[in-house]
């Protein structure tokens, strides 16, 4: 702790950190959303399971990321 200034090369701004997390936002909404909407055609039986797990896992790893991106 004797050096007291701020580290340079810190990582991203705070306005980096905020457009990072508004793109994983509308990412991890439409993922779930187009989801829920495959699941909905796979019941029906017109899509299939494969697509509706894809999707469920990329949300699952874009709210994951959007978690890491807003700890402090």
């Amino acid at each position: 702790m004797s050096d007291i200034e701020p580290r340079s090369g810190r990582g991203p701004s705070r306005r980096q950190r905020e457009q990072r997390a508004y793109l994983l936002v509308l990412a991890s909404g439409g993922l779930a959303l187009a989801a829920v909407v495959v699941f909905v055609l796979w019941i029906a039986g017109v899509a299939g399971f494969g697509l509706f797990l894809l999707l469920a896992v990329l949300a699952a790893l874009a709210g994951f990321v959007l978690r890491r991106t807003l700890r402090p």
